[in-house]
């Protein structure tokens, strides 16, 4: 009706109404934003919620997030309100506020991500649950990644480093973030289904790259846009997965060497647990989600920040040149002891996760009104623990902005550094990345050299804050000579 009504009107009045009724529903719409927000309006957090239902998301995301934070946190103080990403939030950053919401009250904040990853990932898989399935779920992942567990990945993690290093060899640029992916995928594929090469690796690989293009897409399901690819990618990707399992069913030798998947089917044969097939899949998928971009990431800015301080560089250079000797002479790989004598290199990985903080925060979603530092925090609004402000707080870490690995000799204080997150939900991996890490850079800094190619500095996102380009650098041997 609104239709045949405008197209009978003057041309020249035409605009003038339609702008009339553009007016009126926003009006509608601020009004409606301010009504929803009444609730307790006194014991809000202050802040700013930004325009209606855009809030401030562009900000976010067009801002560098040191810049985002810190300005409202000097404005509104350490608890403050927002809307991004079509949600009403609570940003915290200070640690004891931070540790209230990831552990001491944890049952009041569940994790919480956009219905579109987890349609992507799979709604069974363990970031998107708390209570006794996501205790059951935690401690079979936590098995497959214990000491003894990824002690013995060394060698099978050093065998894709030594595969994968040559590739870089001869190539006048290369993108260190694409690569970084390629490396941390193959680590991820070893954890999620062990190191026996099996034919439909292949296909399951193709299938998982199409649903990663997809992740950070709009959730626009119509043919041709990559969200609607993932999605069926992803249906593809789960009947691989069950046929997989179905193969693999019964044969105690693959489950024994079969990563993680292997642990949860003998779990699931010797009726330790009632997990399906279809949540052991979901939770497959997510496993290798959460061990690839982040790595990738944190790999890429490892190789920046050691180019920017060459000092750095030489000593870490200078560690892993004293374990190489002692392995030519010895006439052996790496082990998880040498990894332990990377003193140096450790602290260099420790500061750069805390400066990069490529987590600039976690979602929990409050799963009824809570009353937090004074206010109240009503029921379906995101909370999110701002890691980044606190990474970046002189008063925890003196001259924040400075490469420092020094600055971890000494243990920092509880709840100050938490790469990895904090509490139930925290990254059970996390020694597997840190592992990966240290035998790439091993290798690396004692065989290659490398250069940043142009002369930009910035940082763009992809979802996580990345030197601009993906840092693309020039790689030559050791004993390269211009």
């Amino acid at each position: 009706m609104q239709s045949l009504y405008l197209s009978s009107l003057p041309a020249f009045e035409q605009p003038f109404l339609t702008l009339l009724i553009s007016c009126f529903l926003l009006l509608i719409l601020v009004l409606l934003q301010q009504w929803c927000h009444q609730t307790d309006k006194r014991r809000l957090p202050p802040g700013s919620m930004g325009w209606p239902y855009i809030g401030e998301t562009l900000k976010l995301y067009t801002e560098h997030p040191n810049t985002f934070f810190f300005t409202r946190r000097k404005r509104y103080g350490d608890v403050f309100k927002s809307h991004i990403l079509g949600c009403p939030c609570v940003m915290i950053s200070r640690p004891e506020a931070a540790k209230s919401v990831l552990v001491n009250q944890a049952h009041l904040f569940k994790p919480t991500y956009p219905p579109s990853k987890e349609k992507m990932i799979g709604p069974q898989a363990i970031f998107f649950h708390q209570g006794d399935y996501h205790l059951k779920l935690k401690k079979l992942i936590q098995a497959s990644f214990a000491p003894s567990v990824v002690k013995g990945s060394v060698s099978a993690i050093e065998e894709i480093v030594l595969n994968f290093l040559p590739t870089w060899e001869n190539h006048a640029l290369i993108c260190t973030l694409q690569e970084m992916k390629k490396y941390a995928f193959e680590v991820a594929m070893m954890s999620a289904f062990g190191n026996n090469p099996e034919p439909e690796m292949e296909g399951i690989k193709h299938l998982y790259q199409i649903l990663e293009k997809g992740y950070n897409s709009m959730p626009m399901d119509f043919p041709g846009t990559l969200f609607n690819k993932a999605m069926k990618a992803r249906k593809q990707l789960n009947e691989a997965l069950r046929r997989l399992i179905e193969k693999r069913r019964g044969n105690s030798k693959l489950h024994k060497d079969g990563g993680l998947l292997g642990f949860l089917m003998s779990a699931q044969e010797q009726k330790l647990n009632n997990l399906s097939d279809s949540q052991i899949s979901d939770n497959i998928i997510g496993v290798i989600f959460a061990a690839h971009d982040t790595t990738a990431t944190v790999l890429t800015w490892l190789l920046k920040y050691l180019l920017d301080n060459p000092l750095v560089l030489q000593a870490v250079t200078r560690e892993q040149e004293g374990i190489q000797s002692k392995l030519v002479e010895e006439n052996r790989g790496l082990t998880s002891d040498d990894t332990r004598q990377m003193y140096l290199t450790s602290r260099v990985i420790q500061e750069t996760l805390r400066l990069a903080s490529i987590l600039s925060f976690t979602f929990r979603e409050a799963v009824e009104d809570v009353e937090f530092e004074g206010y109240i925090i009503p029921k379906g609004w995101k909370v999110l623990p701002l890691f980044r402000t606190i990474h970046h707080s002189a008063d925890f870490f003196p001259q924040p902005e400075k490469f420092d690995p020094s600055r971890f000799e000494v243990p920092p204080r509880p709840h100050t550094y938490m790469p990895f997150g904090s509490g139930l939900h925290s990254c059970p991996g996390s020694e597997l990345a840190k592992l990966e890490m240290l035998i790439f850079l091993h290798h690396f800094t004692t065989t290659y050299r490398w250069k940043v190619i142009g002369d930009e500095d910035g940082i763009e996102y992809g979802p996580f804050p990345v030197p601009k380009g993906g840092l693309p650098i020039e790689v030559r041997r050791r004993n390269y000579k211009p």
